[in-house]
């Protein structure tokens, strides 16, 4: 062993000149490459891609970090370890922006031409696709970029569309007219999954709809009145006697003069309005399933654009969805068909990417059959051949998997795989197979694209170049991901795996937290509360940002962030720091020898090692049972309370010992522990563990701690007499320097300190001396309490300090006496508050618990100060 020269550590620890350095040399050594190895293991995990346009969020940072850390704790652990990035096309994303920016420019998309447009689609994917993944090294990740891929490679892209050839001529694949939800500002169809719903304040209209034949008519309440223009029935209830009479009558629907049938129908609810419904089959999913029942006409009133198109009265044609609203009520109410207008509160779904209502809409698409693919994706799940962590998502799995529909594939874009169908110029008969027709002049290809999702969903297996590498690496291990993913992607993996490779595609699911400011609310750009991590890394450095947002981020509950929480991290990593150059400083012109490790023992020695080995137990139990978040902290307490604040403290009087042997002897153990560490933290902390690890001994070109052994556990080093002894050290110490704090004792004056007690040796009362700045040290079972002294009682014994000579007795009391009474009026006050119901009952939430801790901490400061008082008499 031979540390470096102390001219080469920095007195203080500088991310930025370390990060890049360590992780250029990682890239350059290849490091995280990865190679089909029979005499290995392989962990796999295949990253969930980022689209190409994207930028790293906080979100990201967690997701990454977590597969970062699994990544480098197996390859450590001798797994031939890979972890494939990449990026996805993100069709709807991507084709919007370059859209914005052509209008920008003046120019029209369907102008110009589908193969144009996607040339500068092409060019701002070249321009802005390696943004993220640029950041993504910033943070460290150990990916293999050799193996980086696109969903629209050429072999990616082949994959794709042959799937799709394969399930069409399976007959999983069919072309139909459905009801959809249409994104009217993509002017695409979008899936269920893609449609979040908004609570919104709105109106519900009562409108008057005259029986024909009749004087009377029937009162409908809609929350669309602009659909009317579109209604082809009215529904009732079966049961409904108020309206029995008039079912197989007909009403005459105002504006349009069209007449509709009255129907009955079970769907509708007696309680809701006035128990009859407009129905318009073509604008709205359940009228759409009673327009089936009945044979109802299906009026479609739009364009891809949500205008009014030619099946609505002249008047009415080519107006936007809300004006055609607006002009609609008031023309009913010139013909006093409205009854009423209410106040209405009501979801309504808009587009996930859009940011626009969504339109249910009449369309013909392409659909994938999901219920043979689903059962066995659900199968694997219920019998553990999936886990899920936290479990709890299993629920939610099964209930969506257990009501799915048919899954609408095709989207009304340019930019991604362009569904292989052709169409016969004259007969429009269907060519489906995996190269063109050989007389393609005949022919015209379909125009839509696929969903995103219907590409991603073989990422598992076909980011793989070969079926030998598909053989060697598939299944991979573990998926890391957002829950609001679980059906878009999860859900169709775990289909395709089944389906295309018989077996799943991962063993394991960890689903993220959601970050949130401190707040509660959902980090975006409009909030601005959602901090560019860029800059956290500039600031902090990227391992105290990896650190922090894990160690902040239990499994399966939200993670409250905001930036200057990574001082914690930071302050990890400079706790690290400073104790390294302490060893090394301390090290230099030492002759080093593996030879002395087992010299010179003593029982700080075996209880450190105990410590570690009991810390490196329960880290591996940790991060093999997915508790990242308890891994970090059983880190952190043994490197900050037992390493650092403990074994370098009950070290220093050999440190400085003039014995070179024993000095040697105690910094080769405590070096080489040291290194083991960094293991430990290197997953979470990558820069600052290499830094270090190359610091503490010479290494040759080219290695790295990233690929040195993982320490293994050694039972027989646990030694829970050693764990005892130190344990009771620290009572001791810990019960001295709260005395010297309450009672206000100068750390540099020495002291007497009584102990009660038999148990203690002298090896213990040598290190309680030496490091609570004890002068007189009196232990016997038999002592009585000296006069003026405090006290205090540790593991069971009686421990005092004589305080006369140490301290001004009188002044003290005083002081003492003057601040129980300033916090006995401040407790009368908030306890005045608390006991108040109405101040309860209203006050914010958080103001009540404010005020609760502080009655809690001053009604402990209180008994504390008294015990004190009495001590002092």
């Amino acid at each position: 062993m031979k540390v470096k020269n102390l001219d080469d550590i920095p007195k203080a620890y500088n991310p930025k000149e370390v990060e890049d350095k360590w992780y250029k040399y990682w890239e350059d050594n290849k490091i995280f490459h990865s190679e089909i190895d029979d005499t290995k293991e392989p962990y796999t995990i295949v990253i969930p891609p980022p689209n190409v346009t994207g930028m790293l969020h906080l979100g990201h940072i967690l997701n990454n970090t977590l597969q970062d850390v699994y990544i480098r704790y197996k390859r450590m652990k001798g797994f031939n370890a890979l972890w494939v990035p990449g990026t996805d096309h993100a069709s709807i994303a991507t084709e919007s922006k370059v859209v914005k920016m052509l209008q920008e420019q003046g120019i029209d998309k369907h102008k110009i031409g589908r193969e144009e447009f996607l040339k500068h689609c092409w060019s701002w994917t070249d321009k802005y696709g390696g943004i993220i993944i640029s950041q993504l090294r910033k943070l460290g990740v150990s990916c293999d970029w050799e193996r980086e891929r696109f969903t629209m490679d050429d072999r990616y892209y082949k994959s794709v569309t042959d799937t799709f050839v394969d399930l069409y001529k399976e007959g999983l694949i069919y072309r139909g007219y459905r009801m959809v939800n249409w994104d009217p500002a993509s002017k695409s169809a979008i899936s269920d999954e893609e449609v979040v719903f908004r609570e919104v304040q709105g109106h519900l209209w009562y409108m008057k709809y005259p029986i024909k034949d009749s004087d009377e008519f029937l009162i409908v309440a809609t929350t669309r009145p602009e659909t009317m223009l579109g209604d082809t029935g009215v529904a009732v209830n079966p049961n409904d006697e108020r309206y029995k009479h008039l079912i197989g009558k007909k009403v005459i629907l105002p504006i349009v003069e069209r007449e509709i049938p009255i129907f009955a129908d079970d769907y509708v609810d007696l309680e809701f309005g006035t128990g009859c419904v407009k129905v318009t089959p073509a604008h709205d999913v359940n009228d759409y399933a009673m327009g089936q029942r009945h044979k109802l006409e299906m009026i479609n009133i739009f364009n891809d654009d949500a205008t009014t198109n030619n099946n609505v009265p002249k008047e009415f044609v080519g107006l936007e969805r809300y004006v055609v609203r607006k002009k609609v009520v008031e023309t009913l109410q010139k013909l006093c068909a409205i009854e009423k207008i209410e106040d209405y509160r009501n979801k309504v779904g808009y587009s996930e990417r859009g940011g626009v209502p969504i339109e249910p809409y009449l369309s013909e698409q392409w659909f994938m059959k999901m219920d043979d693919l689903a059962k066995p994706a659900l199968d694997v799940v219920c019998e553990g051949k999936v886990n899920f962590h936290p479990n709890h998502w299993i629920k939610t799995y099964e209930h969506w998997m257990g009501n799915i529909r048919d899954w609408c594939i095709s989207r009304q874009l340019w930019w991604g795989h362009r569904i292989p169908v052709w169409y016969h110029n004259e007969t429009n008969e269907i060519y489906c197979e995996k190269e063109p027709p050989n007389d393609i002049e005949n022919y015209h290809q379909e125009e839509d694209v696929l969903d995103t999702w219907a590409s991603s969903w073989l990422w598992a297996q076909d980011v793989f170049d070969s079926e030998a590498e598909q053989k060697y690496y598939y299944p991979t291990n573990l998926l890391v991901t957002g829950p609001d993913i679980i059906f878009f992607w999860v859900a169709r993996m775990i289909m395709a795996g089944m389906k295309f490779m018989g077996d799943v595609p991962f063993r394991d699911v960890y689903f993220t937290s959601i970050i949130r400011d401190e707040k509660g609310r959902k980090m975006s750009k409009s909030l601005g509360n959602s901090p560019d991590p860029i800059d956290v890394i500039n600031n902090y450095g990227a391992d105290a940002l990896r650190f922090t947002i894990n160690y902040l981020a239990p499994l399966g509950q939200d993670v409250l962030f905001n930036a200057e929480q990574t001082e914690l991290g930071r302050n990890f990593s400079n706790k690290i720091w400073n104790a390294a150059r302490f060893l090394l400083m301390n090290a230099q012109e030492i002759e080093l020898s593996d030879e002395l490790i087992d010299k010179h023992i003593d029982f700080t020695d075996k209880w450190i090692q105990s410590r570690f080995q009991n810390t490196l137990q329960k880290f591996e139990t940790a991060l093999d049972n997915f508790d990242v978040n308890g891994a970090t902290k059983i880190i952190y307490h043994f490197v900050w309370n037992d390493f650092c604040d403990w074994y370098i403290e009950l070290s220093k009087n050999r440190m400085y010992s003039d014995d070179k042997e024993v000095k040697a002897a105690m910094l080769t153990r405590s070096l080489s522990l040291f290194a083991d560490m960094m293991k430990l933290i290197h997953p979470f902390m990558p820069f600052i563990s290499e830094e270090i690890w190359q610091l503490l001994d010479e290494r040759k070109d080219g290695e790295s701690i990233s690929t040195a052994e993982f320490p293994k556990q050694n039972l027989k080093l646990i030694n829970e007499d050693a764990e005892k002894e130190i344990e009771f050290v620290q009572a001791v110490v810990t019960a001295i320097r709260n005395i010297r704090g309450e009672m206000n004792i100068p750390p540099s004056k020495a002291i007497s300190v009584y102990l009660k007690s038999d148990t203690l040796t002298k090896v213990q009362q040598k290190y309680i001396k030496s490091i609570a700045r004890v002068e007189e040290l009196i232990v016997d079972v038999n002592l009585q309490k000296p006069k003026a002294s405090a006290s205090a009682i540790v593991k069971g014994f009686d421990l005092f300090i004589p305080l006369e000579g140490l301290i001004d007795l009188d002044v003290e009391r005083e002081r003492t006496e003057k601040e129980i009474k300033r916090l006995e009026g401040m407790l009368i006050g908030v306890n005045k508050k608390l006991s108040n119901e109405r101040f309860v009952n209203n006050a914010p939430k958080e103001v009540v618990e404010k005020e609760k801790a502080k009655q809690t901490d001053w009604q402990n400061s209180l008994s504390k100060l008294r015990i004190v008082l009495e001590d002092l008499k």
